[in-house]
């Protein structure tokens, strides 16, 4: 059954869809490439409506804020020190579909912390997000659960979401993300378009 149609009020938010998390890195995410052809359907359908946001990591661990040094020095692989910067770009084929003002870079788990995010959904006027990209418990999650505390609905694309960790991404989709039900509805890529061009 078909669900409400999505309005022109909705924002595809594609979350670290980058060369870091789909190749051999200390990042490597293996169930990326699965999942870019339904990331590409959903921002081709909608590529006004779609803003890529990149994970922008430091050129060293001490350039990092408070506990961000520990991390960085645990992932130092994957600071700017010892990564190429071309790894931060977007995986193809999605690095064609992005156009000036589409990319959003963020240094934290949320793109909320990103500064002017939040001001460019209200200047559109956005009242529901979708999300999709890696990682389903990470930076995906951080960020649905930031846009449910400032009042957006969200939409987790379930086949156009992957993680490092698979157990940890079926728990965001089938015990975490459901607590929030008036809050958080999970939908296929196809249900998505469905009601998007409804």
């Amino acid at each position: 059954m078909r669900g409400a149609p999505l309005s022109g009020s909705v924002l595809l938010v594609v979350i670290d869809m980058q060369r870091l998390f789909a190749e051999e890195t200390a990042w490597f995410t293996p169930g990326l490439a699965a999942i870019v052809p339904n990331v590409a359907k959903l921002a081709e359908a909608q590529p006004d409506r779609t803003v890529f946001a990149r994970f922008v990591v430091p050129q060293q661990p001490a350039e990092a804020r408070g506990q961000w040094q520990s991390y960085y020095e645990r992932w130092k692989a994957v600071t700017l020190d010892e990564l190429d910067p071309a790894m931060l770009d977007l995986v193809a084929p999605l690095a064609s579909l992005a156009h000036p003002g589409s990319i959003v870079d963020k240094k934290t788990y949320s793109v909320f912390e990103t500064p002017g995010f939040v001001e460019r959904l209200e200047e559109q006027g956005i009242d529901t997000i979708v999300f999709t990209g890696v990682e389903t418990d990470v930076c995906v999650y951080a960020s649905a659960l930031d846009a449910v505390d400032l009042g957006y609905k969200v939409i987790l694309a379930s086949d156009a979401l992957a993680s490092g960790d698979m157990v940890a991404h079926d728990m965001v989709l089938t015990r975490l993300a459901p607590r929030f039900s008036e809050q958080i509805e999970i939908l296929t890529t196809d249900a998505i378009l469905d009601r998007w061009s409804a």
